[in-house]
């Protein structure tokens, strides 16, 4: 072929590739001003399952394996490039309320450990912490070898349903386009609760009163101290309490010259060369909103950038502290709660009520990180103590939308009790018990609701 030939070619392959033409507001008839109508088009249903789990966080994991290993074929959908969700792309290396799990939980403990990605004392005991690039490949593992189909890098962007009211189809957005994924059951462990919005249902966010929801933390790593030099700053699982290394810590921070946005940052020790340091608060914003994730992600790590820079500059133990690296997704501790055949309240978790058809017993206390940083910047006063409490498999299952089931932090419950149930520890165990319903529901062709907490016990 002669050169010229190839560029017209070429050039005409480029004008192809630009696919149908859209019309602005101005030359759209009936479009409102300042919108755009978007042309209708088919979406392509690349694909189906048993079970679709949305969101690969620690429910979504659990939620896929539990699902697969059901003989369930299962979808994961996942907006990272990695499984793990705050684990992993957020770095949060310390899981909380694991001590008294089972099934999962107690199995991913194990791999950690297998792996030497596990954290334990000089004492040998266990701690919360784990390392998270060992994280993303145990997880990694435990898919594939269930048969998990993962799809990293893909977001959820929209819902079906059907005529009866049950959810169908998923529609997400990638490199790959616009696509649809179509299902039997689905399981949003978005955290945010983006799928059952998506699908139309009902949902409560931020505190009851004022709206405002927990803030946001962007985790980070940190490296260059060594455990012995900073023993005043930290503690392991055996040590005793956190407050005084906390407060220790912050008046370090202050002394190089930035008071931190939260006020009891706390340094996790994940090996004796490597720290995640949490010290970073991002008020009143949404994590359904991206502009405010987008502003909240921009502050905080500038705020670690500047507090880490301060603290080498003290000298001493902390001359040769270096950031390795800030998490690709800021924590954000509240969304959506979506509204579920039960909703798990704050006399629940008073009372430390029993269910009948519990899936996980959560032990961890009231922890409202301050929505006002003018009263305090660290953790609100609690109103009482909470009891050990059941979280009912009603409350994974969605009330507005049929075949949609929840786990994780936006499941049905209210503002206190979510700030109890929220961390990742029960949400693994959430995850677990709904891959099991979804998977079982699909096989005998009922719905969650008519699945009875017996059969995946």
């Amino acid at each position: 072929m002669k050169r010229r030939e190839f560029i017209k070619c070429s050039g005409a392959g480029a004008v192809l590739a630009l696919g149908p033409k859209w019309t602005s507001s101005a030359a759209s008839e009936g479009t409102k001003p300042g919108f755009v109508k978007e042309p209708e088009r088919d979406i392509p249903v690349v694909d189906e399952a048993d079970v679709i789990v949305c969101g690969a966080g620690p429910a979504g994991v659990a939620a896929a394996i539990a699902s697969s290993r059901k003989g369930a074929k299962t979808i994961l959908l996942e907006t990272h490039g990695c499984l793990g969700g705050i684990l992993t792309a957020g770095l949060l290396s310390w899981i909380l309320d694991h001590q008294n799990k089972s099934g999962l939980m107690k199995e991913l403990l194990q791999r950690l450990t297998e792996r030497e990605g596990r954290t334990f004392t000089k004492k040998g005991t266990g701690t919360n912490g784990y390392d998270a690039e060992v994280m993303k490949l145990v997880l990694e593992d435990l898919c594939s070898n269930a048969g998990t189909q993962i799809h990293l890098h893909t977001r959820v962007c929209a819902a079906l349903r059907d005529t009866n009211n049950r959810l169908c189809h998923v529609i997400t957005e990638s490199k790959s386009g616009r696509e649809a994924f179509k299902g039997k059951m689905f399981i949003d462990c978005t955290g945010d609760g983006d799928l059952a919005a998506f699908a139309g249902c009902r949902f409560d966010m931020g505190h009851p009163e004022t709206g405002r929801t927990q803030p946001m933390t962007l985790m980070a790593l940190v490296t260059g101290i060594s455990p012995d030099e900073i023993r005043p700053f930290y503690h392991d699982q055996d040590d005793g309490p956190w407050a005084q290394p906390k407060d220790r810590l912050r008046e370090e921070m202050e002394r190089g010259g930035h008071s931190p946005s939260y006020g009891k940052p706390t340094l996790f020790r994940i090996r004796d060369d490597l720290f995640a340091m949490m010290t970073n608060h991002e008020y009143e914003v949404k994590g359904t909103n991206t502009r405010d994730v987008t502003r909240a992600t921009l502050r905080a790590r500038k705020e670690i950038n500047q507090i880490v820079t301060g603290l080498r500059s003290l000298g001493s133990i902390w001359k040769n502290i270096r950031l390795v690296a800030t998490a690709e997704q800021i924590g954000v501790r509240e969304g959506r709660r979506i509204h579920g055949i039960y909703t798990v309240t704050q006399n629940d978790i008073k009372d430390g009520k029993e269910q009948k058809d519990a899936v996980c017993k959560v032990k961890f206390g009231i922890d409202v990180h301050s929505t006002d940083p003018k009263k305090v910047k660290g953790i609100e006063q609690a109103p009482f103590r909470s009891k050990p409490y059941d979280i009912p498999l009603r409350a994974l299952i969605a009330r507005d939308v049929q075949g949609l089931m929840m786990a994780g932090r936006c499941i049905s419950g209210d503002f206190l009790a979510h700030s109890s149930y929220r961390v990742t520890g029960n949400a693994v165990i959430m995850g677990e018990a709904a891959g099991k319903v979804a998977a079982i529901a699909v096989k005998t062709n009922r719905l969650p609701q008519a699945v009875d907490i017996s059969e995946i016990t």
